[in-house]
C-alpha cells in the first residue's frame, strides 16, 4: 500500500475542519491511489461532521497511538488526533492561543511524517497567520515554516489550476517593497526551483516559463522604469545559459491570454496579485496553492479560514479536492 497523503485541519475555529468532511465525505476522493489521514482534533471534526449534515461518531480510539475512525454514513476517515480541544470552548470565527498551537502541530508532526518517508505528501487547509505568530513561531504562514521545517534555504510559491500556472518572485509584502526585493539572483533561483520541480514532480520534459515584467508595457524602454533591463532581462539570459526555457520579459497585461491558452507551462510572476488576481479568475473555487523547492510534497487550498462561513457547513470544499489531487499526482509523477 502507498504510505498516506495527511491533510491537516488548519485553524480549528475555520472551515478547515468542514471543508475536510465535506471532500471526503462526498466521495470524490474515493479513486485516490492514496489512504488519506487527518491531522487535527477528532472531537472537532465530529462537530463539523455533524454541522454539515453528516451522521457520524467516533470509533477505533487508540489513545496511545492517537489514531480514531471519524465515521459518517458509510466512509470512514482516518484521524491522527494531536489535540484534544474542547469543542464548546473553540468558538467559530473566532480563533485563540490554543487552537494557534493546535493548528501549529498540525503542520509540524505532517512535516516530520513526509521528511522520515512515513507519508506520501501532505495537504493543508487553511490557517490564521496572525494567530500562528502569536504561538511564538517567527514564519508568516504555511510556506515559510515548511521551508525552514525542511532545511532548505528557498522555496516557491505556486498557485495552479488546469488552465494556468502561476509562480511568485516575492510573496507578502507592501507594493512599494517589491522592486527593493527583486535581483537577478532572487528572480533565476526561481527559475530553476520552479523548472526542476515541473519537471520532477509534474513530468514536464522541458518546461515552458513565461518571465513577466514588474512594470506597464515591460518599462516601455526605460520610460516606465527600468526593471526589466537591469533585473529581470540578466535572469532569463543566465536561465537560458543553464538549459531552461525562459523567455520575457512579457508584459502582464498580454500574457495571461496566452499562458491560459497553453502556450506557457507556468508564469513567473513579480508579485502577488501580478498573479493571483488571473488565477483566481479562472480558479477562483479550484486553485490549489503548491510549495515548490521543498524536499517533501505540499499542497494547499487557495483561500482562507472564511470566519465568516465557518459552522454554517456552506463551505466549498473544492479546492482542497483539487489539493488533495494534485498532491496524490505529483506523489505519482515524482522522480
Amino acid at each position: 500500500m502507498q504510505q498516506p497523503l495527511i491533510i491537516t485541519m488548519g485553524d480549528p475555529s475555520g472551515i478547515g475542519p468542514e471543508i475536510i468532511v465535506k471532500a471526503i465525505g462526498s466521495g470524490a476522493l474515493e479513486t485516490l491511489a492514496y489512504p488519506l489521514v487527518v491531522a487535527g482534533d477528532a472531537q472537532l471534526l465530529l462537530r463539523a461532521a455533524e454541522t454539515c449534515g453528516f451522521k457520524a461518531y467516533l470509533s477505533g480510539a487508540e489513545p496511545a497511538e492517537g489514531s480514531v475512525d471519524l465515521v459518517l454514513d458509510n466512509m470512514i476517515i482516518k484521524v491522527r488526533t494531536l489535540s484534544d480541544l474542547v469543542p464548546e470552548r473553540v468558538a467559530y470565527g473566532r480563533s485563540n492561543a490554543a487552537a494557534g498551537r493546535a493548528m501549529a502541530d498540525y503542520i509540524e508532526w505532517a512535516c516530520s511524517e513526509c521528511l522520515a518517508g512515513r507519508a506520501s505528501g501532505m495537504v493543508t487547509a487553511p490557517i490564521n497567520k496572525e494567530v500562528l505568530q502569536g504561538t511564538g513561531l517567527p514564519y508568516p504562514g504555511h510556506t515559510e515554516l515548511l521551508t525552514a521545517r525542511c532545511g532548505v534555504k528557498d522555496s516557491v510559491m505556486m498557485l495552479a489550476g488546469e488552465r494556468l500556472r502561476v509562480c511568485l518572485v516575492t510573496t507578502h509584502c507592501a507594493y512599494r517593497e517589491v522592486p527593493e526585493r527583486l535581483s537577478t539572483e532572487r528572480i533565476l533561483t526561481t527559475l530553476k526551483i520552479v523548472d526542476s520541480d515541473l519537471k520532477h514532480n509534474f513530468a514536464c520534459q522541458q518546461p515552458r516559463l513565461a518571465v513577466l515584467a514588474l512594470n506597464p508595457h515591460a518599462g516601455e524602454g526605460g520610460l516606465f522604469g527600468d526593471e526589466e533591463t537591469r533585473l529581470i532581462a540578466p535572469a532569463i539570459l543566465a536561465a537560458q545559459a543553464e538549459g531552461i526555457d525562459a523567455s520575457g520579459p512579457h508584459s502582464a497585461d498580454t500574457l495571461f491570454w496566452f499562458a491560459a491558452r497553453g502556450d506557457y507551462d507556468a508564469v513567473i510572476c513579480m508579485y502577488h496579485d501580478q498573479g493571483l488576481i488571473p488565477l483566481k479568475l479562472l480558479h477562483f473555487e479550484d486553485g490549489v496553492n503548491v510549495t515548490l523547492g521543498l524536499p517533501i510534497i505540499r499542497t494547499s487550498v487557495d483561500h482562507g479560514t472564511a470566519y465568516d462561513l465557518a459552522g454554517t457547513g456552506r463551505a466549498n470544499p473544492a479546492s482542497l479536492i483539487a489539493a488533495v489531487r494534485m498532491a496524490a499526482q505529483m506523489a505519482t509523477e515524482k522522480c
